[in-house]
This record gives C-alpha cells, structure tokens and sequence, in this order.
C-alpha cells in the first residue's frame, strides 16, 4: 500500500512538472496566450506537433529502459538504446522548436503550440536520458 501511494504521489509530481515545463517553453516561445477563436479538429501542424511529441515520448521511453539497463551488470552492446534515444530527442527538440517558430497563436489556433512545446520538453528529457545512460556505460566497464 505504502508503495503504491508513493509511485501515485510521484506519478503526480513528474506530470506536475511537465505542465510547468511546457508553461515555461510557452511564455518563452511568446505563444502562451490563448487563441481569440478557437480552431477545433486536426491541422497540418497539430499532426506536425503530434507525431514530434510522440517520438520524444519514444525517446524518453527508450533512454528510460537504456538507464536502467546502463546500471546493471551483463553482456551485449548496451550503447545502441542511449544513442536511438539521443537521435530521437534531437529530432523532437528541433521539430518542436521549429514549430513553436512558425507559430503565428497561442493554443487553439490550431498551430499546435502545445505539442510543440511538449515535444521540446520531452526531447530534452529523453536526450538527458540518453547522456546519463552512455556516461554510465563509459564509466561501466562491464555494461560493454
């Protein structure tokens, strides 16, 4: 029971900080102010925002798994999950970027700022992700 109140509490705590996170890249892109008319269903660029956001969650996903796998002893090449993750980061922390760049609204104009904004946040996650577990692995004799 105790165990489980805890993972919740942390559950909640980490989503607590994305929201802040993407707050943040909102009001510092200058797109943190809501549209005058709001565009409902999907756009070129909400799918754009979509699809960057998903893979930075894959990479977070996969720099996740290469950090736990970086601490354990074992066999293999355990520098192939840190590098896929640290690819996949760029790519949402560029796209995002980018999309944030172009973005002529806040949210819901349909620009997908929101996504955007996660995908950057979710991209530097999982490339810090990524940096820990190949700093471990270099580190870790064993883990080659």
């Amino acid at each position: 029971m105790k165990r489980t109140f805890t993972f919740i509490l942390a559950a909640l705590a980490a989503i607590a900080l994305f929201a802040l996170l993407v707050h943040a890249v909102l009001v510092a892109a200058h797109v943190s102010e809501p549209a005058a008319s709001t565009v409902y269903g999907a756009t070129p660029r909400r799918l754009w925002a979509t699809a960057v956001a998903a893979l930075g969650l894959v990479g977070v996903v996969i720099g996740g798994l290469a950090l736990r796998r970086s601490r354990r002893n074992g066999t293999g090449n355990r520098r192939v999950d840190p590098i896929v993750a640290l690819v996949a980061g760029l790519i949402a922390i560029v796209n995002g970027g980018l999309n944030l760049a172009v973005a002529t609204g806040g949210p819901g104009s349909g620009n997908g700022v929101i996504g955007g904004a996660a995908a950057l946040v979710l991209g530097l996650i999982a490339m810090a992700f990524a940096a820990a577990a190949l700093a471990h692995s270099r580190h870790n004799p064993s883990a080659d």
